[in-house]
């Protein structure tokens, strides 16, 4: 089952993890601890990138804009969750937007130290290559899952994924998104979004608290997507 979750998962967090200690030292010396609040950008389509974050605590969404103005979420960060330096190393401006979930402590990596530390700590170059494949894996499956799977299916999966990667940081085990960033993450409307999550309480699946949902019986959403639970 790790594999699984795996396939969905940045694991950036895990990127100052892989350093020694003396490298972990000079890297968190080198950040500036900033208070974001909640509805506030992180950085924005099209801006000029000034540095890297860390989340601290809280939660984010990496989102991109369509058309007709609504938006796709392909990612929540969470606690420990390391972000924007795709755009540093692309030499490019921001492709998505990140938008802070509630208000957020981060930790900022202004641009030209970023590059100093890349120099003086090799290790830390290969981490991020490493992990910048990972995640162009994960965002393929993403697509996938969009482009594949029926609505329940794109549910069940996202239940499993977002209850995952809260339960990393948080004592308790509910999902609590607003049903539009839900449902712009599933790439549905709030009313469709609305029926399919009735259709999971009523058969038992899952457990509804105001916006919160958690999840009964995770068995069901595997089989649903054939995949065995252990």
């Amino acid at each position: 089952m790790k594999n699984f979750y795996s396939q969905f998962d940045f694991q950036s967090e895990l990127l100052f993890e892989q350093l020694t200690s003396e490298e972990k030292k000079i890297v968190y010396n080198a950040m500036e601890p900033l208070i974001i609040k909640k509805g506030s950008l992180l950085f924005y389509e099209e801006g000029i990138p000034t540095g890297i974050f860390q989340i601290k605590k809280g939660k984010a969404k990496k989102f991109k804009r369509g058309f007709s103005e609504t938006e796709q979420i392909f990612y929540i960060y969470t606690t420990g969750d390391v972000l924007g330096y795709h755009a540093l190393f692309g030499e490019e401006r921001y492709q998505d937007s990140c938008e802070a979930l509630e208000d957020l402590e981060v930790n900022f990596i202004a641009k030209d130290v970023f590059f100093k530390l890349l120099e003086d700590i090799p290790s830390l170059q290969r981490v991020f290559i490493k992990n910048i494949g990972h995640e162009f894996g994960v965002l393929a499956n993403i697509i996938a899952v969009l482009a594949q799977k029926n609505l329940n299916a794109r549910l069940a999966i996202n239940l499993l994924i977002l209850e995952n990667r809260f339960q990393k940081h948080d004592e308790e085990n509910g999902i609590d998104l607003s049903r539009e960033d839900l449902a712009n993450i599933i790439g549905t409307s709030s009313e469709s979004l609305g029926r399919s999550l009735k259709r999971f309480k009523d058969d038992g699946i899952i457990e509804v608290d105001k916006r919160i949902i958690y999840i009964k019986d995770k068995d069901v959403l595997f089989k649903l997507l054939n995949i065995e639970f252990c």
